[in-house]
Formats: C-alpha cells, structure tokens, sequence
C-alpha cells in the first residue's frame, strides 16, 4: 500500500465507489467534513455510490436523502437508486422474494447457534432492517471480540453453507455466492449504462475493511483509509494506495485529490 501522496488519479476520473463504516463515518459518526466533501463529488458531476454491508432499512434513506446516485447494500444483495423525476425509489434485488424468504428461515437457524455457541457476539442492532443477510456484532456495541472468536463465527456460517465476509465491525452471512462488486457492475450497467469492465481504470474505490477486498482487486485506482492497516492480515487483497487520515477525514482527503484531478481536466 503506497502513500495516497503517490497517487495520480485517472485524468479522466468518472466517480468514486466506498465503504460506509469507518471508512466515509469516523468512531461511528457521519461527520460533517466527510459528508460536505460527498456533497461536492456529487456536485462536480461524479458518479458517487456507497457499497455497504449495512441494512436495506438504512439503503432506503441513503438512497432518497443523500447526494449519491444509488447504493449497493448487504454486501451486494441490492441496490437502490432513487428516480427523482419518477419521485420512485428503485429497488434491484439479486435473489426473488420467493429466494430471499426462504433463505430468511435458514439464516434464524444460524442466528440461534452463533449466539448460543460464541459467547460475547450478539446480534447487530440494524439486523431488524435487513433483508437478505445475518449481520453478528463483534465490536460496534459489544466489547471487542478477539479474532479467534471472530474466526469462529465465520466457520460456524461456512459449515452451514454461507458465504461469510468480515468487516470493521461486524461478520456478515449469507446464502449465494455474490459479493459487492458484482451488483456494482449491474448497477452501473442498468442505472449508468456503463460497462464497467470495460472502463475500470476511470473509477475509484475507497474502503477499509476484508469484505471491500474484491473491490480492491478490481480497481486499479483503490484507496484505503488509514484505518485498513488494522485489518490489514485479514485482507485478502490489499488497497493500492491508502491516505494518512483515517475514517472519515481520510475520505475528504481523498476527495481533495479526485476533486483537483476534475478541475485540471
């Protein structure tokens, strides 16, 4: 992970994609400096969008209040995007009800014996607002946990044939093989029009925790704040560059940098 200081945005730099937690927020806060530079991505005409492991119940809101273009959620479960000339929230899910209903039965299932088994985790308090994953609380609002407790709930999710991702604060389950870059790609392409595969290197990422690794592999423009150094032995891949600041302030310094790269142009 090289000094953000390092980095050349690409000339012709089309949005920024990010993590929510500790990533836009900082010690679970929205700031108002963070927000202010999302506020003025948006308004210099970049496409902007979270991808989030947090709740629909929480995309719902972001989608309808915050300057972004959509959000993906539940670790790419969804995305929302709000039609301002429709005055229609759209709402783009992986699995059909019928799927996700059934899936909500086996995730009760893994739910009792994670909490029966693994003393100290507890269900995450926006688990009520979701609707396609199991999300275990490991540090937001209980103690911290060590990593072998947290290694444990993992397996406990795998042996029931989940796909198991850690993030800052929680670990997150579910049942499909899907992750947040695949509904970014389907996002783009249905919302955007833009086939992302084939223009990557226009984007950006920011994120700070193991289950933003995909998007790391995927953008060669990827920035982690720096707080990622924290988790960095659970990273699968690695950001390939990452700002001084941390949380949300490291955000606006990212932002800066995209911003001054947009007005050069």
């Amino acid at each position: 992970m090289r000094a953000l200081a390092d980095w050349t945005p690409p000339v012709a730099v089309r949005g920024l994609f990010f993590d929510i937690d500790d990533t836009l927020t900082t010690e679970g806060r929205l700031t108002a400096a963070a927000y202010a530079a999302l506020e003025r991505l948006h308004g210099a005409g970049l496409v902007v969008a979270p991808i989030t492991g947090r709740p629909a119940g929480w995309c719902d809101h972001i989608a309808r209040m915050w300057p972004v273009d959509g959000v993906i959620g539940e670790n790419g479960a969804f995305y929302f995007a709000y039609d301002r000339a429709a005055r229609r929230l759209v709402k783009r899910f992986r699995d059909d009800d019928a799927t996700r209903a059934a899936n909500r039965a086996r995730l009760a299932a893994v739910r009792d014996r994670i909490l029966r088994e693994v003393p100290g985790a507890a269900l995450a308090s926006d688990q009520l607002y979701r609707e396609v994953d199991l999300a275990i609380d490991f540090c937001e609002d209980v103690p911290p946990l060590p990593d072998t407790v947290v290694d444990r709930i993992v397996a406990i999710m795998r042996e029931a044939g989940m796909t198991a991702k850690v993030s800052s604060i929680h670990v997150n389950g579910w049942f499909g093989d899907y992750d947040k870059l695949g509904m970014t790609k389907a996002f783009m392409a249905e919302r955007c029009g833009v086939d992302l595969d084939a223009c990557r290197a226009d984007y950006a990422f920011a994120g700070d925790s193991p289950n933003d690794a995909p998007m790391f592999a995927y953008f060669p423009h990827s920035v982690g704040v720096a707080n990622v150094r924290r988790l960095a032995h659970r990273l699968e891949h690695a950001p390939a560059y990452v700002t001084d600041a941390a949380g949300g302030a490291g955000f606006a310094e990212l932002a800066e940098r995209l911003l001054l790269q947009v007005t050069r142009g």
